[in-house]
């Protein structure tokens, strides 16, 4: 509906991958939907694994069953509705269901940087102060942790979507995306949008850089701390405790500094979304994989696990 020269927009269309052949769009949906299963079987089993399981209830694992909830939800927000647009082709999304994509998609990913924070600290305790570590994480310290991780979300991402969508929508309606991230939705905006992309850059920057200083700052003292130990073996010791979370730290913020921080010359729509990819598809999947390999705590527990569902489902007649 026209208003002046601006259009009252209902729905929006997701571009996609609907430049590539039927062929390639048809594979690419056996790819993700493969990825999006072993996501959510991954996270799921961490999940059940770290509330199970009685050697696995120390502060570590439980901001792990943290992460893998996120990364469940993070999921849920993405991947479904860029199945719908590679198999059905239903590249439509009303506006209220972009903005609510938007929403918890800023959501869960300010949970994520503040998160890998908190269990950053997590092992800096545990390391630095081991002999202190059951009372400093004591079960109270642990919840206000979580919620802390959990809460700046809410208010980012109130306000970056709702000031977005406040604005008038004019011409296509088309986003150069698979799903409804800020800056392709911004480009179909026909108003002045300079204070919006002033907050957007600074509280982008914040949100990644102050966690990940944070991260820094814990892993420098935990290099110092492993450095002081004399044997080597419990030099391996102590940095495998926190090798996994520094895997997934450098994955995450890699994927996230090369989509949002590159030159606006070398960013191409196509690259972005190959570069979205890592973080929205890849990286949830990598997380509880990463843990399982790397951590023989998480396999034993596994082990544990399945053996108690298989020996049950044998004693059932």
């Amino acid at each position: 509906m026209a208003e002046g020269n601006w259009t009252r927009v209902g729905e929006f269309i997701l571009m996609s991958f609907s430049s590539l052949p039927t062929e390639i769009q048809s594979l690419l949906f056996l790819i993700f939907l493969i990825i999006y299963l072993v996501t959510l079987l991954g996270n799921s089993l961490i999940i059940l694994v770290t509330l199970t399981d009685p050697m696995l209830h120390s502060p570590m694992y439980f901001f792990l069953r943290n992460l893998s909830l996120l990364e469940i939800g993070f999921n849920l927000v993405i991947v479904p509705k860029m199945l719908g647009t590679l198999l059905a082709r239903d590249t439509t999304i009303s506006f209220l269901g972009c903005a609510m994509q938007m929403y918890f998609f800023f959501f869960f990913g300010v949970a994520e940087c503040v998160l890998l924070a908190t269990m950053a600290y997590d092992r800096y305790v545990a390391i630095c102060n081991p002999l202190h570590y059951p009372v400093i994480m004591n079960q109270r310290t642990r919840a206000k942790l979580a919620v802390a991780s959990w809460f700046p979300g809410f208010p980012i991402a109130t306000v970056q979507t709702t000031w977005l969508f406040s604005f008038p929508f004019c011409g296509t309606n088309k986003v150069n995306h698979f799903f409804c991230d800020s800056p392709p939705v911004l480009r179909l905006v026909c108003a002045d949008t300079a204070m919006f992309e002033i907050y957007a850059i600074v509280g982008t920057v914040l949100v990644v850089m102050i966690p990940c200083l944070l991260i820094l700052c814990s892993y420098i003292r935990i290099a110092v701390a492993i450095l002081k130990i004399p044997s080597a073996k419990g030099k391996h010791k102590a940095f495998s405790t926190c090798s996994s979370h520094l895997l997934v730290v450098s994955l995450f913020y890699v994927s996230l500094s090369l989509t949002y921080f590159r030159p606006k010359s070398n960013n191409s729509p196509e690259s972005k979304k190959l570069l979205s990819l890592s973080y929205t598809v890849v990286t949830p999947m990598l997380n509880p994989i990463i843990y399982s390999l790397r951590n023989n705590e998480v396999k034993n527990a596994l082990g544990r696990t399945f053996h108690k569902a298989f020996s049950l489902r044998i004693c059932i007649p």
